[in-house]
């Protein structure tokens, strides 16, 4: 999932104000991009004056530029080293033809070099760009300061946020998820609509799990691939104490979904899991899965497609992995504590110690002997970002939650994958969550990419994104 990044970058000139700032700005933005590794694509000295954007012809051939790198470019930034042609940035957007989220970064005057041969006026530049953006039907993003220097570390802040943004979207566009096996018959939480996501440019493909479990019949355990899996899943876990039928067993799963997900082109994986693969086929899914959301292809359990949704958008906005988790106790009388649990498919990256084990709820059903295969540990501490996506069929939109908190320290005694989570503000979390009907299940990851989710989600695909207490 790991990518270069690239960027169209269109430099605002004006020529009212000293151009030699168009040529400064550039260089200098040029120079920025450059030391945080991602590629640009941008209109050279020899295109238009100073690979500025500032006539409508200008405008023309950056457009052009633009669309001749489509399938290259993930974002764009508008950078105003003077006020900039707020009409020239636009249409050279709208003739580019990309929907792609865009950066709006001015340069500030300095109040010791104020003169006309200096002046710059971005600061209001800015303003008048964005108002023809908004008028142009195009969705941007701005840098947390009004002005910001390129070389500062302010704005490397920025680029860094800017860049999960264009991840998340990028991520998000054309994405196949697959769907192994029906909807547990006890989790009406995990309903969801294809339509609607369909709407959003992502595709759900599905597969009965008799399919998943005829293709397994048809494999011999000395085959190459199993036994590759089977290699990987050693390498992956301590497996010391469960059985080598169940690890063969795992390992045929594991290449079962590998295939059909390589033969549809799908990104991301849901499960179904409780309780099928356990009556019916003698292990749990949690360590193939587990494996999967290491790798940043998050796989969710309970064919929470959803929820894989969900983990997805955190991957690709820190480039670590996700899991996916109940909000399952309270702890003690702290109302700013929860302890999130599953049982457990987490990715090993979760845990400071991790075991494979068997499921103990389903054991006491199926047998201890068909549940092997669960990654179980104690969730270590740090910070933590959550999300959670919902189809809402009521109003025709897809809407979520975001925000950020920590997994702590705190002493618990228990089984299978879980840590204790500490959110300021949490009593009000919840009240949304019941009052709105979101489901039980939440994604984590360690990391503080709450807000590049948000902006993703709400500004550039269209849902309707709640922020539990954004930080400023």
């Amino acid at each position: 999932m790991k990518k270069q990044l690239t960027f169209g970058l269109i430099v605002g000139n004006r020529g009212f104000f000293p151009d030699h700032l168009a040529k400064e700005g550039r260089d200098e933005m040029l120079s920025v991009l450059k030391a945080a590794g991602v590629n640009v694509i941008a209109l050279g000295p020899e295109q238009s004056k100073y690979g500025a954007v500032e006539t409508h012809e200008e405008a023309r051939r950056c457009g052009d530029l633009f669309r001749k790198h489509r399938d290259e470019i993930d974002g764009i930034i508008v950078t105003l080293p003077n006020f900039g042609d707020e009409r020239g940035i636009a249409d050279a957007i709208r003739y580019s033809t990309l929907r792609v989220p865009v950066l709006v970064q001015a340069t500030p005057d300095r109040k010791d070099i104020m003169k006309i041969s200096h002046r710059r006026d971005s600061f209001c530049g800015k303003m008048s760009a964005c108002n023809n953006l908004m008028q142009y039907g195009i969705p941007y993003s701005i840098t947390r300061l009004h002005t910001v220097q390129p070389e500062s570390d302010t704005f490397k802040k920025d680029l860094e946020w800017f860049s999960a943004v264009c991840r998340v979207v990028d991520g998000f566009r054309n994405l196949r998820i697959c769907a192994l096996g029906a909807r547990p018959q006890a989790f009406n939480t995990v309903r969801y609509s294809e339509k609607l996501l369909e709407r959003s440019g992502i595709s759900v493909i599905t597969i009965d799990l008799s399919e998943v479990l005829g293709r397994i019949d048809r494999m011999k355990d000395s085959h190459d691939t199993v036994q590759q899996k089977l290699a990987l899943i050693r390498k992956y876990v301590e497996t010391g104490h469960v059985p080598e039928s169940a690890l063969i067993k795992m390992a045929k799963l594991g290449v079962s979904i590998d295939s059909f997900m390589s033969e549809t082109q799908s990104t991301i994986s849901a499960v179904q899991c409780w309780t099928a693969l356990e009556e019916f086929f003698g292990v749990v899914p949690c360590t193939v899965m587990s494996m999967m959301s290491e790798q940043l292809l998050p796989s969710a359990c309970e064919t929470d497609v959803m929820g894989t949704l969900s983990m997805h958008a955190l991957a690709l906005a820190s480039q670590t992995p996700s899991a996916l988790l109940d909000w399952n106790n309270n702890y003690g009388d702290d109302p700013d504590k929860a302890v999130c649990f599953h049982c457990a498919n987490l990715p090993k990256h979760f845990f400071a110690d991790v075991v494979m084990d068997f499921q103990t709820i389903i054991a006491g059903t199926v047998g201890k002997e068909n549940t092997y295969g669960t990654v179980v540990g104690r969730v270590k501490a740090g910070a933590m970002s959550y999300a959670r996506f919902s189809t809402d069929e009521f109003t025709g939109k897809i809407r979520g939650y975001v925000g950020q908190g920590e997994f702590t320290k705190d002493p618990l005694e228990t089984f299978g994958g879980v840590g204790v989570v500490r959110i300021p503000k949490m009593q009000k979390l919840l009240r949304y969550i019941c009052e709105t009907g979101f489901e039980h299940h939440v994604a984590a990851n360690f990391s503080q990419t709450a807000s590049p989710v948000y902006e993703a989600a709400s500004r550039y695909l269209g849902w309707e994104m709640y922020h539990h207490e954004p930080e400023e």
